[in-house]
């Protein structure tokens, strides 16, 4: 055991420290498999080693500890790992601006975001930490790569980037900004370069089946995954070309407005476009100019929508009418089939081009008893199914609605050959490739002979050099011939290694099944089965989409290698709130704005909390208040949890992290609030001590306690219960808290020197350092030790549990209301008669001031709950 604190003013240095070396001594939180408990996975999404935690991090880590602790007293085998999501542009933007390695970078920071987890007392088992970039873990993502290959499920094929010429390299699109590089500043340029792809799109129906057997993840979660996916039903239709021997092939989901066709638009990469470039000069110019800017759709839907056209003509495949085929800067080659049918009768985006360029717009659907106008074509046209909608100006599709034209359609194209019933998703194929330094490398040989092979599984890992000097303008692997030189393992001939490394979500694709297995010689072993899946995932919702798609496809592609059984990753999700701060500012005389840091900020506030002005210590001037935002280090309103940690101790900063908001809602930082916090904690170290050293106290006999100590143990009892429910059901955090402080309240009036009334009392701060240990284990720790349990850990300690005969109450406290608005309160026996309940309230002092000189018509009694004078 550690030792024990003595009991002084609290000191939540010491007492951390005595609770902290006490658990590394003994291995608290190391576990392995035991089938004779249910097993309970806890994690929360593993941070980016950036150099140091930020109050985001804190309060997700508190969450996932407190559900931990709170199942591992409740029973269960708990594992709670963590580790780093080390590889990424970040650390090479570092390297730049600090001339060193990435790799030192990186690691140096781990050590120190690794000791202020361990200072915040964490219960991690850190015998399973890793970080992605070591090959020791991407040893086993390069293996299931080239499993992949041999399976299939990976190609290679060239793919529209956006392409930085200063820096030559690729940019993701959020680095792309006013269409130039964020750090070159030069203008972006789209470029095909060949790029490595995983077969997501082949597991689209699963990905979108699983959601429903997933209650326990946020609604909106599953609707943006929903939405993500896209999995819409339509028609495949060629049109014939009148010069190429090709047809152009569009998909759609409205084929009902198949004869409201009025132009075909392809992307500028299109074959068809490229065609056309080849004697037209306006044409090339053109597709040179869709070169430059990003390639996002968010870009794309924002953009002035530009054509050019090429000259070419379809056949519309029902009427037999030219159509013109333009070239158009919303239509990308990655998406579909690159060509799309425009109808501007009924689509905003392609009305407006129309608009721009002259081209007709022919009405095809009609919405009964009202006129057409083009600028309702969303709220008219967008769900397909009302039947309200019919076909007009369509031939044989006239008075029909959407499923009847679309069946019509069907049953024609497909005959003819010149269409098919296709289901099409939005969901493209997953490209890994980065053209980085800093991350995993694709672990593929190119031969002249054999083509691209995968690196034959002995001689993995394929190991990136980490002692490297680093520019930002190429990557070190591309530019060492030597590391790129190697054999071909199908003829032996010379060959070359990939110099791509690995899109960083790879990594964070199946890390948490790793965490299952350390040590295993293969991705996972049969550990893996007994932790997975996850039990309780813990992140941010900005990780929606893109972590949570690919973390959910890569379990589907383990488990059909036969290396998990389950078919999700993880039963429930628990989304984060952000942790927000006020900002301030001074504004400069160009219209940039200096942001000051709040801790350099002194705040006048109102009543509320608000803060109404400031001023920068530094110089006693007002600053402006720029409301309240995210902490971020562009506004400068980040709090440091470490001067947090120092100024008032862990427990103190994890409970404010957990009272001052629900879990998923945003945290308002408030320095005022963890002083209330802090003083919480004083308090009840004060009042607990105070107890202790009044000596030993006798055994409660819970039989023979009089009124006021019947009382005091209901409200003990009940607090348990709704405790235990807040922490396991509800993840209800904050109310948890609160009714512990109002429990304390009761127990610092509890007036009793007696021996039962002793004894109640060291139940009742037993309790109390149970119920908070999830959350302020650092100071359960001491006090446990403190109230006589010297020898006993609270690591191996059952949550407490609610006495039945002690919630039965004797009396309860009913709202008394005259005519509707409350007057009084009065307690009554459970058991009161309807007569006794209604006396009481007619005698009750103040309910009597609001009946003065009016007659009592009528009393209305609800049992246990409320009585309702009415007068006249």
């Amino acid at each position: 055991m550690s030792d024990t604190i003595e009991p002084s003013a609290y000191d939540p240095k010491a007492v951390e420290t005595a609770a902290q070396t006490h658990w590394q001594a003994t291995g608290a939180f190391r576990v392995t498999e035991d089938a004779s408990r249910p097993k309970y996975y806890c994690l929360s999404m593993l941070p980016y080693p950036s150099g140091a935690l930020h109050m985001g991090h804190v309060r997700n880590y508190t969450i996932g500890d407190v559900i931990s602790r709170h199942r591992r007293m409740k029973g269960f085998n708990v594992l709670q790992p963590m580790g780093w999501d080390a590889f990424g542009l970040p650390a090479e933007n570092a390297a730049i601006k600090n001339n060193t390695a990435p790799a030192k970078w990186t690691y140096k920071n781990i050590e120190h975001m690794r000791g202020q987890l361990q200072r915040l007392g964490f219960a991690y088992d850190w015998s399973r930490e890793f970080a992605t970039c070591t090959p020791e873990y991407y040893r086993w993502e390069q293996l299931m790569f080239t499993r992949l290959m041999k399976k299939g499920l990976v190609y290679r094929r060239n793919s529209v980037v956006n392409w930085d010429p200063v820096d030559h390299t690729v940019l993701a699109n959020e680095q792309v900004i006013d269409g130039r590089g964020w750090r070159s500043g030069a203008l972006v340029e789209k470029r095909e370069i060949p790029q490595w792809f995983l077969k997501i799109t082949d597991y689209a129906q699963q990905l979108l089946d699983g959601l429903d057997t997933l209650p326990g993840w946020p609604e909106a979660v599953k609707t943006m995954q929903r939405n993500w996916i896209g999995r819409s039903e339509g028609l495949e239709i060629q049109f014939a070309m009148e010069a190429l021997a090709e047809p152009l092939t569009v998909f759609t989901t409205r084929p009902d407005t198949l004869m409201g066709v009025t132009y075909l638009a392809v992307a500028a990469e299109h074959p068809v476009a490229l065609w056309a470039a080849s004697g037209n000069e306006q044409v090339r110019a053109f597709i040179e100019e869709c070169r430059k800017g990003g390639v996002s759709e968010a870009e794309l839907e924002t953009q002035e929508k530009k054509g050019v056209f090429t000259g070419l003509y379809a056949v519309h495949p029902i009427s037999g009418d030219k159509v013109p085929v333009w070239i158009a800067n919303f239509v990308l080659m990655g998406y579909g089939t690159g060509a799309v049918m425009a109808v501007p009768g009924h689509d905003e985006r392609d009305f407006e081009f129309a608009h721009k360029y002259k081209l007709p717009v022919k009405q095809v659907i009609a919405m009964v008893g009202e006129s057409y106008d083009p600028d309702a074509w969303q709220a008219w046209y967008s769900d397909k199914n009302d039947d309200r909608l019919r076909v007009i100006n369509s031939g044989p599709l006239d008075g029909m609605g959407y499923q009847g034209a679309f069946d019509l359609l069907a049953e024609q194209l497909e005959a003819r050959g010149q269409g098919r019933r296709r289901v099409n998703y939005r969901l493209r194929d997953w490209g890994v490739s980065r053209q980085r330094y800093w991350g995993c490398p694709i672990p593929v040989i190119h031969c002249g002979k054999c083509g691209a092979l995968p690196v034959p599984e002995d001689q993995l890992p394929v190991v990136l050099p980490e002692d490297v000097a680093f520019t930002g303008v190429a990557s070190p692997i591309k530019a060492d011939p030597e590391w790129r030189k190697t054999t071909c393992p199908g003829c032996g001939g010379a060959a070359e290694r990939e110099t791509d490394t690995f899109d960083t979500f790879m990594e964070s694709s199946w890390y948490y099944a790793r965490y299952t297995s350390p040590g295993a010689t293969d991705l996972v072993d049969e550990r893996a089965n007994y932790w997975l899946p996850v039990d309780q995932y813990i992140g941010g919702i900005e990780h929606a989409i893109m972590h949570l798609m690919y973390f959910r496809f890569y379990h589907k592609l383990m488990r059909d290698a036969g290396l998990v059984k389950s078919d999700e990753p993880a039963t429930n999700l628990l989304c984060q709130g952000m942790v927000i701060a006020d900002t301030f500012y001074r504004e400069n005389a160009d219209g940039s704005k200096d942001w000051h840091n709040p801790a350099d900020v002194d705040v006048q506030r109102d009543a509320k909390g608000h803060a109404t002005g400031a001023v920068l210590r530094a110089d006693g001037q007002p600053v402006r208040i720029g409301g309240t935002e995210k902490m971020s280090k562009s506004k400068n309103n980040g709090v440091d949890p470490q001067v947090m940690v120092d100024k008032y101790g862990a427990d103190t900063v994890r409970l404010f992290s957990m009272f001052a908001a629900p879990p998923e809602q945003s945290l308002e930082w408030n320095e005022a609030g963890v002083e209330g916090m802090a003083r919480f904690l004083r308090r009840l170290w004060t009042q607990a001590h105070k107890h202790v050293a009044e000596g030993p106290a006798p055994k409660l006999d819970a039989s023979s306690l009089d009124g006021a100590q019947r009382t005091l143990r209901r409200q003990l009892h009940e607090c348990i219960q709704k405790v235990g429910d807040d922490y396991g059901r509800r993840h209800t955090f904050n109310t948890a808290i609160a009714a512990v402080m109002e429990l304390l309240n009761a127990i610092a009036k509890f007036d009793d020197a007696s021996a039962q009334g002793r004894a109640l009392r060291q139940e009742c701060f037993e309790a109390v350092t149970l119920l908070l240990n999830p959350i302020t284990p650092h100071t359960s720790h001491a006090l446990w030790q403190a109230l006589g349990h010297p020898e006993t850990t609270l690591e191996d300690l059952p949550f407490p549990e609610a006495d039945p005969a002690a919630l039965v109450r004797d009396a309860v406290t009913l709202a008394v209301q005259v005519n509707g608005k409350l007057r009084g309160t009065i307690d009554v026996s459970v058991n009161a008669s309807k007569e006794t309940v209604e006396a009481l309230a007619l005698a009750e002092p103040n309910v009597q001031k609001f009946m003065e000189g009016m007659s009592v018509r009528k009393v209305i009694v609800v049992p246990g709950k409320i009585v309702n004078i009415v007068v006249g």
